[in-house]
Parts: C-alpha cells; sequence; structure tokens
C-alpha cells in the first residue's frame, strides 16, 4: 500500500562540502518557508521558493497547483515567471532559487533554461527529485547550462511542515464517487 506521504521516509539531506549554509541562506531558505506556509494554509502542499540575485528578492511563491487546477503551479515555477517578468527578461543570470523541497524534473528544467546560478533546498523529494533523488537535470553533462546546487538548509523545520501536512490528510477520511 503506498503513502499519501512522499515525505514519510526523507533520508537526512545533508549540504554538499562547498556549502557554506551561512546566514544568507538561511535568510532566504526562511523567506521560502514563509511561502510554504501560505500554500499549507491554502491546502496546498506546502513548498515554497524564493528568486534573489544580488541580495535582491525578485520573486517569492508557493505552491497553487490546487488552487489553479494547473499541474505545472509549483513554487518554483511560479517564482522564476515573477522574477522574470520583474526583470523583463526570460534569463536569471546569477540568481539563487531557494526552495523547501528539491526541484521536479520540470521545475529544474525551467531552472536550467533560465540559467539561474545556483539552487538551495532544504529536503530531498524521493517521489519526484529531478536534481538530486531521480535525476541530476540540473548537472546534466549534456546539458548546455549547469546549475550550481545544495542541499540541507533549514531542512528539519520544511520536513516537519511536509510531514505535518501530510498527517493531516491521513487523518481525513476520503470521500469517493459513489459514496453517499
Amino acid at each position: 500500500m503506498s503513502s499519501l506521504d512522499p515525505f514519510d521516509n526523507l533520508e537526512e539531506s545533508q549540504a554538499t562540502p562547498s556549502d557554506p549554509n551561512g546566514p544568507s541562506d538561511r535568510r532566504y531558505m526562511a523567506l521560502a518557508l514563509e511561502e510554504a506556509r501560505r500554500a499549507a494554509r491554502r491546502d496546498e502542499v506546502p513548498i515554497g521558493a524564493i528568486v534573489v540575485c544580488e541580495g535582491v528578492v525578485l520573486g517569492r511563491a508557493h505552491n497553487l497547483t490546487r488552487t489553479h487546477a494547473d499541474p505545472t503551479a509549483h513554487a518554483e515555477m511560479l517564482a522564476i515567471s515573477q522574477a522574470a517578468r520583474r526583470l523583463g527578461f526570460m534569463r536569471l543570470v546569477g540568481a539563487t532559487v531557494y526552495t523547501t523541497v528539491e526541484p521536479c524534473f520540470m521545475c529544474a528544467g525551467a531552472l536550467v533554461h533560465a540559467r539561474v546560478k545556483r539552487v538551495v533546498w532544504a529536503v530531498r523529494d524521493p517521489k519526484f527529485g529531478g536534481c538530486a533523488s531521480l535525476g541530476q537535470v540540473l548537472t546534466h553533462p549534456e546539458s548546455n547550462h549547469q546549475v550550481e546546487w545544495h542541499e540541507g538548509t533549514l531542512a528539519e523545520p520544511a520536513r516537519d511542515l511536509l510531514q505535518s501536512f501530510f498527517r493531516s490528510k491521513r487523518a481525513v477520511p476520503r470521500v469517493t464517487l459513489g459514496d453517499e
């Protein structure tokens, strides 16, 4: 039987050795966590993302897939779109994206297309992660752009938020078609 919670058995994410996991990474990840909490309040999977370039937050968003009935309305997609519109240019050269969960294949592809410099995430996504868990989209050797990545920044609060969200989903009986 598959679990409703893909984050139940998260492995511990460790920051890569070159990652200083410094105060600015923690500060921006805290903003991404604020976005994730906004998602949870809207009954969305609690994932948040922030786009930063030269100390300026260019985009911030949380998952809105249910709200918009749009499977592409992931936090990362919305935040990079907002940042690109703000700059008036599709490339986010020099930008760092902070996201509470490892980006999926779709989001990782968009990050490569946007030419971001760096991606920092809190926890891996063992079921959909396209950067380290199930694929290496950001660093694929055949890609025309490589994205530096780091993991583990504020992993514990991000993991707690996800696990709490999915626990609450399991506690509510699900109604299926035909039930009356």
